[in-house]
């Protein structure tokens, strides 16, 4: 029998409980052996759950005695973004590799420091983006790869999730570093850049919150984007804590195909439009997967072949850019280049 790759799992929210600790009993190559918490109670609880030992519970504060647990290889950081960068660099320092939720980090000064952070300490960073391993969404690349429809000129993305729950910490920026773009717009952006293969050159942006809304104190409720591609493709997205919608569509001069739902832990459905001339296209069979399985068994057994990851600190820096590009340019009202980008933005 394979060796198992041991995973830290830092952070115990909803995701954590209902879809990353069940996920692993289906992972070949990655395995639940430690909780950290800021909750005694609920860790322990899940530790009995899970058959973990109490002595591979830990708190936010002796987090760093992890260093010294040889079953621990990876931690998995699932925390509010403005933790990520002190959880990735106290990780690497403790001699482990880190897989992070995303974004990354809240700007781009972290999650440089991250990256290095990692590379000193000879350790992998990985963020843990989706669609790259999910099997729909890789239909859809090796589409726009081979212009199977054609050559996408457009696509249109949106991200919403209707959160009624003011006191999320989604909503303090203090612990998000912004609203619906860094929670949801992420899944545009990134998405979008890998189905292309291409990064955007220019954004424009607008965002909006509704007047007196205590959930919009500090962050923004809608932002509409545009990213602007060197081989002339537009992409028109939008990201929105006001409702529940997900999908995304590319246009060619014949036809769109997409995703609808797109961005779902489950149920992804792929779409095909008519042609001009009123022709269907049959859709592909394609199993749906659990997609934490492969983002999490991607990483396991990327350490365990010393392999290349699909996601490395590198691919959310690139995310990071763009997110900074959109800020500023719905805070200045003009269209803003990314090479005008730097950290101080």
């Amino acid at each position: 029998m394979h060796k198992k790759i041991g995973f830290a799992i830092l952070g115990l929210g909803e995701l954590t409980e209902t879809q990353l600790l069940p996920a692993f009993e289906k992972c070949r190559y990655a395995e639940p052996v430690a909780l950290v918490s800021d909750d005694t109670y609920k860790a322990n609880e899940l530790a009995e759950k899970y058959n973990l030992r109490k002595s591979c519970v830990y708190s936010y504060d002796n987090f760093d005695e992890i260093g010294k647990n040889p079953a621990v290889d990876v931690v998995y950081i699932v925390l509010p973004n403005v933790m990520h960068k002190d959880f990735t660099i106290r990780s690497a320092k403790a001699g482990k590799h880190v897989l992070c939720e995303k974004p990354m980090a809240t700007n781009i000064s972290d999650a440089k420091m991250m990256i290095d952070a990692c590379k000193n300490a000879n350790r992998k960073l990985m963020i843990a983006y989706r669609i790259q391993h999910e099997p729909h969404n890789r239909v859809i690349k090796e589409w726009i790869d081979n212009d199977v429809f054609g050559r996408v000129k457009v696509i249109e993305c949106f991200n919403g999730e209707y959160i009624d729950d003011a006191s999320q910490w989604r909503f303090k920026q203090s612990l998000a570093g912004g609203g619906a773009l860094m929670d949801l717009g992420i899944y545009c952006i990134n998405t979008i850049r890998f189905l292309t293969g291409n990064e955007p050159v220019w954004v424009a942006a607008n965002m909006y919150s509704t007047p007196g809304d205590k959930r919009f104190k500090e962050v923004e409720e809608t932002i509409l984007f545009q990213m602007g591609f060197e081989d002339g493709i537009i992409a028109s997205c939008a990201a929105s804590y006001s409702l529940n919608y997900q999908r995304y569509r590319c246009f060619t001069n014949n036809t769109w195909f997409g995703m609808d739902p797109a961005f779902a832990y489950s149920d992804l459905k792929i779409e095909v439009s008519k042609t001009n001339d009123g022709k269907d296209s049959p859709l592909p069979v394609v199993k749906q997967e659990n997609q934490f399985v492969l983002v999490m068994d991607h990483m396991a057994e990327c350490i365990l072949n010393d392999k290349s990851l699909a996601t490395p600190g590198e691919e959310g820096l690139k995310d990071q850019y763009v997110i900074a590009a959109i800020y500023k340019s719905a805070k200045q009202k003009k269209v803003i280049f990314l090479n005008e980008i730097t950290e101080d933005n």
